[in-house]
């Protein structure tokens, strides 16, 4: 079976980045790029409090900004002059931005540190070693764990190594050892720098996307703006990409890449509620506070099959359906599904594995948890930035 190829689109939007990551049939992921976000950039912090029974502290992080520190997540804290002790207030620390503010919740910070490359990820405050778990080659894990063992000696990191180095044995350690260089650095530099200094500022969500992306799955990114094909190009340079990935800058006046690709269509059906399944069921996408919920009905079908396989047939489809939807508007948290009813364990085993396989090919951790006895399926979807309808409805706000 052929692999089929992807393309990363990166334009604008209401003058924000927009990213779209499309193949043939359909689009697959849409993303704004969030220009007040500071996620994963890294700040020498002061201590402006310390509420002892929430365990955690309020840390200055920079002029007029301040986050949210636990104390319970943080068992060992970075100093900005490298010194080790128990945390008071107008103490400084090297902190990295974990969550961006969300409405009137502070930005959350940690002290553990993370640096993502394509093949890992490097961490502070615990040495371990850890795989992905999609790599099954227990030979492979146990060969590649005394080499990279060799490169944490002697220091406090640990090392994740992500989906994409099984079998890239070379790119991975030489990665492992500018993700070292690059930690030392920022340790090094806030020695001397100042608080509140930004000493690391995240890549733009456009450059994660190509960095997080499987090996060898986009055929090409296009962009048809100037200012984002230089940083892509000055990207393609210093990765590994170009072996598999083209480069792109598309020059047609008359039909936009947004026009091309239904962009704009796109972006206002992610919004809707209601998503037709070519069965002519359909599903209802609620977002509240607490969760997702999402409903599937048989609406228009009017196929001649009995009512148990009618059932079967919408529900199958819905299942795939669902796991686009998430990942199109990256919906997140706790997520209940309310399929149509079905009589026999067989056909609930069979829609359970079908969702499970739909959501699996997800960057995003998504775990299809159970059945409950009422029917509804519980799933969770880790949140990693927010939904695509509150970015875009931040943007008409704006307008």
């Amino acid at each position: 079976m052929e692999k089929t190829l992807n393309k990363l689109i990166v334009t604008r939007w209401n003058s924000r980045v927009l990213t779209a990551l499309v193949s043939e049939k359909a689009t697959i992921e849409l993303g704004l790029v969030d220009t007040a976000s500071i996620l994963g950039n890294i700040y020498i912090g002061k201590v402006k409090k310390i509420v002892k029974n929430l365990n955690s502290a309020f840390v200055d992080f920079s002029e007029g900004r301040t986050g949210y520190y636990s104390l319970t997540d943080n068992k060992v804290t970075l100093f900005a002059d490298g010194h080790e002790g128990k945390l008071k207030e107008g103490d400084e620390i090297i902190v990295q931005v974990a969550k961006d503010a969300v409405k009137t919740k502070d930005p959350v910070l940690t002290g553990n540190l993370n640096f993502s490359g394509k093949y890992a990820v490097l961490t502070t405050g615990k040495r371990i070693i850890g795989f992905s778990s999609k790599i099954e080659d227990r030979e492979w894990k146990e060969a590649m764990r005394p080499q990279i063992e060799v490169l944490l000696e002697g220091k406090d990191t640990g090392i994740i190594i992500r989906t994409n180095a099984y079998g890239q044995e070379t790119k991975l350690l030489r990665e492992l050892s500018a993700l070292l260089e690059q930690y030392e650095r920022v340790m090094n530099n806030a020695r001397y720098r100042t608080c509140y200094s930004l000493l690391h500022e995240a890549e733009p969500d456009y450059i994660k996307s190509l960095r997080n992306s499987p090996s060898g799955s986009l055929e090409e990114v296009v962009t048809d703006q100037p200012d984002l094909y230089a940083r892509l190009q000055e990207y393609f340079e210093v990765s590994d990409i170009f072996e598999t990935t083209g480069l792109r800058f598309y020059e047609d006046k008359l039909l936009s890449l947004t026009k091309l690709y239904s962009l704009d269509h796109e972006m206002e059906q992610s919004c809707q509620k209601r998503v037709w399944l070519k069965s002519g069921g359909y599903l209802i996408i609620e977002c509240t506070e607490a969760m997702v919920v999402i409903d599937v009905n048989t609406g228009k079908y009017s196929g001649k099959k009995n009512l148990a396989d009618t059932i079967r047939l919408i529900n199958l489809e819905a299942a795939k359906e669902i796991a686009h939807q998430l990942r199109l508007r990256n919906l997140s948290g706790i997520i209940m599904v309310d399929f149509i009813d079905m009589d026999t364990e067989e056909d609930k085993t069979l829609l359970m594995d079908t969702l499970r396989a739909a959501v699996r090919p997800d960057p995003v951790k998504t775990t299809v948890i159970d059945m409950t006895p009422l029917n509804l399926v519980e799933m969770t979807r880790k949140k990693e930035k927010r939904p695509l309808w509150e970015q875009i409805a931040q943007v008409q706000k704006n307008l």
